[in-house]
């Protein structure tokens, strides 16, 4: 059991997503698994295959219905994104300083 301090506040983050929002996601998770879930404009693309696929429809469908969602990535932010990712993976070269031998 975890206890808690007298005078110590609880930092809750805000959350990115509503419960709602979740709700919706996992509707469509379990369409998915029925074989219900349809991909493409008015279902037409056939069944969806992969769970990722099934988590981005309930996500939109909770943003068209106005929930709590953050907006979709661009491809513009998602370039800019990996720029940032491979600037901070690459290591910085360092240059070390040769004695220079005395030759007469």
């Amino acid at each position: 059991m975890s206890r808690r301090l007298p005078n110590m506040e609880v930092i809750l983050a805000k959350r990115k997503y509503s419960k709602s929002a979740s709700k919706d996601v996992k509707r469509a998770v379990k369409r998915k698994k029925k074989g219900t879930l349809k991909r493409g404009k008015g279902g037409k693309g056939g069944t969806v295959k992969s769970r990722k696929q099934a988590i981005a429809i309930g996500l939109s469908e909770a943003r068209k219905k106005g929930k709590k969602v953050p907006k979709k990535a661009t491809k513009a932010k998602k370039a800019t994104k990996a720029k940032k990712a491979k600037k901070t993976t690459t290591k910085k070269k360092t240059t070390r300083k040769t004695k220079k031998s005395k030759r007469s």
